[in-house]
């Protein structure tokens, strides 16, 4: 009798962690959803603001139509990315990258020529448009940090075991890093800026 009775023991403790590692990887895997929507929103904050700072640039700079036009190419090429945060996969994931590292060095190329231009510098709404923008930068970067701080615990707790067996069981899977790689590298270095 002592013998069955540790055996349901055993067995009702098994159940339960089992239902208690689902229940974890079902939290993390929305919680990843819910950092990627996160990143979603700042971008399309930011995506929002490049127009109305576009436009404040236009009547100073009137001579550098390319810069201005890089901007607008790599917002409406960044804009076209979709990423399906119940679904994503590494290509959108770099594909998303590639088009935000190519936005973030051409509108640091615009504010770098908007430093050329006193009376641009001086203009209340540039100033106000371009700390809006860099406050969606900075909670860009904070949106990508907490996305990917999920993905990462949501990975260690795949690869670990004994949780990987109930991972595995009910195919969780593991997400990709939002990581600007080699566009975040050039974002990072100064703008070079020749009239």
């Amino acid at each position: 009798m002592e013998l069955i009775t540790i055996l349901l023991i055993v067995a009702a403790v098994v159940v339960v962690w089992a239902i208690w590692a689902y229940n974890r990887f079902v939290s993390l895997t929305q919680r990843a959803m819910e950092a990627w929507a996160d990143i979603d929103v700042q971008l399309k904050r930011r995506y929002d603001l490049i127009p109305n700072l576009i436009e404040s640039v236009k009547g100073y700079v009137a001579h550098e139509q390319g810069t201005l036009q890089s901007v607008t190419e790599a917002r409406a090429k960044a804009t076209q990315v979709h990423v399906d945060p119940s679904n994503i996969t590494p290509e959108q994931i770099q594909a998303m990258a590639a088009a935000e590292g190519a936005l973030t060095n051409s509108l640091g190329k615009l504010l770098a020529i908007a430093e050329s231009y006193p009376d641009l510098k001086a203009n209340q709404n540039f100033i106000e448009l371009q700390r809006e923008l860099t406050d969606t930068e900075n909670k860009i970067q904070a949106s990508r940090r907490f996305y990917n701080g999920n993905v990462r615990d949501l990975g260690i707790a795949l690869q670990s075991f004994p949780s990987n067996i109930i991972g595995n069981m009910f195919n969780f899977k593991e997400r990709e890093y939002f990581e600007l790689g080699e566009n975040e590298q050039a974002a990072k270095e100064p703008v070079k800026v020749q009239f």
